[in-house]
């Protein structure tokens, strides 16, 4: 049972989580670098809630992140893609397309061709107008990531719903407009 599409980039395989992707979030959640600007190191039963949260999200508003996978190895490398827990009901900033790779994976590009296809998919089939990146602002990778697909920070020092109020991000964005005028380039 496929609960999304599986998007396929050049180097990369775009797919709602599945159980065997167990291992591989919980080898990014024990990652402290990794894990510094997103939600912090978890043993194995945080990153089960953490895939299972995602994976849920699947079922109850049609999108959500995506595991990524590398093509010519099969790897499950991370996971980005559409992000706005609650949907618009939710108190999440915006529709955001998030990242977070395993420190394996960081630093080829990966995260850039993800969210690249991430976005053009949510714009496309989700209908969204605009796109969002919450990003701490000593996050200099996210940072300069968001740069690179074209967004620039809207808002500063804004807190995330709860549980998370206590970590305030910039939030960084584009439209749907701006996105498309860019990639026709």
């Amino acid at each position: 049972m496929s609960l999304g599409p599986t998007l396929t980039t050049e180097r990369l395989i775009l797919r709602p989580p599945i159980h065997a992707d167990f291992d591989g979030f919980a080898e990014m959640a024990s990652e402290e670098d990794t894990m510094r600007f997103i939600g912090g190191v978890t043993p194995r039963d945080g990153a089960w809630r953490m895939m299972a949260t995602l994976t849920g999200a699947w079922a109850l508003l049609g999108y959500s992140m995506f595991s990524v996978l590398r093509r010519d190895t099969g790897e499950w490398i991370g996971r980005l893609g559409p992000w706005r827990p609650g949907g618009k009901e939710g108190g999440w900033p915006g529709d955001e397309v998030g990242w977070g790779l395993k420190a394996s994976a960081a630093g080829q590009g990966f995260a850039a061709e993800g969210a690249t296809a991430a976005i053009d998919w949510a714009f496309d089939q989700l209908g969204w107008e605009n796109v969002i990146h919450c990003i701490d602002k000593e996050n200099a990778p996210s940072i300069a990531l968001a740069k690179r697909l074209g967004s620039s920070v809207q808002r500063e020092d804004v807190a995330l719903a709860p549980p998370f109020e206590m970590h305030k991000v910039d939030i960084y964005g584009q439209s749907k407009a701006d996105w498309k005028a860019r990639r026709a380039r």
